[in-house]
């Protein structure tokens, strides 16, 4: 019964969370969407000082656009990887990127890299999300595919990348959601504890 009353509630959340960012998007003046998210703030910089591997995502519709955080991790000397969706599964592994090399057509409207290059293990997982709370549960599209890489990589850093309108007061987490460690909005930064 409490599986069926959580999975309702996720359902009830996301039509919520998914109006809530078209709104604020819509709210934004262009200045202000493009200038969000092209920087790292320094406590974010430290956390990640250590990494070789960032995985971003190409963000879609009204999604946090995490693609605009590759040119100063390019700088940070990291490299950009990006998902790249295998089957409907909930199965992806993450491809090399730089932000001048081509994109190929993906299932679901994503864009990822050639897949020739191979996948790699990222140090950090930079995740879209519809919602969050202060616990650092994540609120997904509910194909579980980043529920998968997280614990595909269990090491790598966890981060959701929101506008602060997506936060919520509380998101049900079932057993196999692992929380972020952090999340990046326009405005802040919020670490988990």
């Amino acid at each position: 019964m409490q599986d069926d009353i959580d999975a309702a509630d996720k359902t009830m959340l996301r039509t919520i969370a998914r109006q809530q960012r078209r709104d604020f998007v819509a709210t934004l003046d262009s200045l202000a969407h493009r200038l969000a998210f092209k920087a790292i703030p320094s406590p974010l910089a430290r956390r990640i000082a250590d990494a070789h591997i960032v995985a971003l995502y190409m963000g879609l519709d009204d999604e946090a656009p995490a693609q605009r955080l590759a040119a100063q991790l390019g700088v940070m000397g990291k490299t950009v990887a990006l998902p790249r969706v295998l089957d409907r599964l909930g199965s992806m592994e993450f491809l090399a990127w730089r932000p001048e090399d081509p994109l190929f057509p993906g299932p679901f409207g994503t864009s990822h890299p050639d897949p020739d290059g191979g996948a790699i293990a990222p140090d950090v997982i930079f995740a879209p999300l519809l919602g969050f709370d202060r616990a650092m549960n994540r609120l997904g599209q509910g194909g579980g595919y980043y529920d998968r890489a997280f614990a595909r990589f269990p090491d790598a850093l966890r981060i959701g990348l929101a506008w602060s309108a997506q936060e919520l007061d509380a998101v049900p987490a079932d057993p196999w959601d692992l929380p972020l460690d952090m999340v990046l909005t326009e405005s802040t930064l919020i670490e988990a504890g």
